[in-house]
């Protein structure tokens, strides 16, 4: 990891009895009282701080460790910030609205999960946040199968499924950023490599999804139209709002740098956002900083499009920099080194480290019910071990989305599952069998690993 170099050398049992505490504080705080994780994250350093003392590890020592440890994800800060931007310019240009506008005209009654995956996986994909999706196409869709007696399970899992292949895919995404980042693959790159396990299981999703969908003779679905109107009537659809996403898809074909890439998409959906907006230059940037504000009066629509900002991506940086500081510390105690010099003799395969890895993203999910800590701890404590196997580091990027960011939303006392069963009304334990999406994409990084199919070595 990183620099960071080892200034102790623990037992086995101290370092396990380490890592069990870490990790119960982090579930104990994030499960049972409900708090956000930077506070249980400042908890664990406190705590490592204190073993660090009874050590007699000099405080500077401890302190460099967790600098550095956080100066890791400076570039992952960067693009967050990027991230934030372009997601308040596309707002003003119109871009996401009109990508929405285009999803909803989707929905038919034929194939009904089916269409209701692929839209929200459209939509997902234009606004990065799988949540947001879940919150207000969701629960349009709900809705509409409530109205025609269709089953709420499969609703929901195809819901969560097509939310969070977009969540996975989108670059728009903090997750999908992050694991890039945390393991110093470039975002475009990320997110092509990924389409070796992505694409199956989207195409098996839909298989599944059309042949589970009712017979529906119900031809009208009142909320869709509802909110497909208010964008037309509030003048938020234009022909050239596409443009932005076409430079991103070239910029991406290209190879071109994600920060480049962020940067010109931006610039142009800003110039565009002119036409048809009065803005001020000056309101402008106060939008790009804070964000876009929604102001049409359908509470679903604001919802969807009240997005973006650089001051939007603060959560995400500050809790990127508490946990690589707390895994810098890690390091520089010696625990982490300690925990895989143990288990190192057993990682001797490209199979057994993609399963060791996958595994350990589904674990601290389940454990400590967090998507962002399952990246970022896993992705940190393997990435040593695929340079040592010759690996790319895509590789473990991948993994670290296959099974870390799909998997929170079927843990019941998980982020993502305790939000999805609020707001849709439908228990995680219900959809957990019908998110097809989410179940596929571990099984297939852990399958490609032992096979070696699509595995890319230096």
């Amino acid at each position: 990891m990183f620099s960071v170099q080892s200034v102790l050398k623990p037992s086995l049992k101290e370092a396990i009895l380490l890592t069990i505490a870490i990790v119960g504080i982090i579930s104990y705080c994030i499960i049972f009282l409900e708090t956000v994780p930077h506070i249980p994250l400042l908890l664990a350093i406190f705590l490592l701080m204190l073993y660090g003392f009874i050590r007699k590890v000099p405080f500077h020592e401890m302190e460099m460790g967790v600098f550095n440890g956080a100066k890791s994800g400076m570039g992952a800060v960067f693009i967050f910030f990027f991230i934030g931007i372009l997601i308040s310019s596309w707002m003003l240009s119109g871009t996401i609205p009109t990508i929405i506008y285009v999803g909803f005209h989707l929905v038919t009654p034929y194939f009904f999960y089916a269409i209701i995956f692929v839209v929200t996986a459209i939509i997902g994909l234009c606004i990065g946040s799988s949540l947001t999706t879940v919150a207000t196409a969701g629960v349009a869709f709900i809705g509409v199968a409530a109205a025609i007696d269709a089953s709420l399970a499969i609703t929901a899992g195809a819901i969560v499924s097509g939310a969070f292949f977009g969540d996975k895919m989108s670059p728009l995404s903090d997750t999908t950023n992050l694991a890039a980042s945390i393991v110093e693959v470039d975002l475009f790159t990320h997110i092509r490599n990924m389409a070796w396990t992505t694409i199956p299981a989207f195409l098996f999703s839909i298989i599944a999804f059309a042949f589970l969908s009712p017979k529906i003779e119900l031809t009208h679905f009142p909320k869709i139209e509802e909110m497909q109107h208010t964008l037309m009537k509030e003048e938020l659809i234009h022909w050239y709002a596409i443009i932005p996403l076409i430079i991103l898809l070239i910029f991406s074909i290209k190879k071109i740098s994600a920060f480049i890439t962020l940067a010109v998409s931006s610039a142009v959906a800003v110039c565009f956002s002119f036409i048809h907006t009065s803005y001020s230059l000056s309101e402008v940037f106060n939008i790009l900083f804070s964000g876009y504000v929604s102001k049409t009066g359908n509470a679903d629509i604001d919802a969807l499009l009240t997005r973006g900002g650089m001051d939007s991506m603060m959560f995400t940086i500050s809790l990127v920099l508490l946990a690589l500081g707390l895994g810098g510390l890690l390091f520089t105690l010696g625990i982490i080194p300690k925990l895989f010099k143990t288990i190192e003799h057993k990682l001797k395969t490209v199979g057994s480290l993609i399963f060791s890895t996958a595994l350990s993203a589904v674990g601290i999910n389940v454990l400590v019910g967090e998507q962002y800590l399952s990246i970022l701890l896993t992705g940190e404590a393997f990435k040593n071990q695929y340079d040592r196997l010759g690996l790319q580091k895509k590789n473990l990027s991948r993994a670290l989305e296959d099974a870390g960011t799909v998997i929170n939303p079927l843990v019941p006392w998980g982020v993502c599952g305790v939000f999805i069963t609020k707001v849709l009304e439908v228990p995680t334990m219900s959809y957990l069998p019908f998110a097809f999406f989410c179940l596929l994409s571990p099984i297939l990084t852990i399958l490609f690993g032992i096979t070696g199919f699509s595995i890319s070595r230096k």
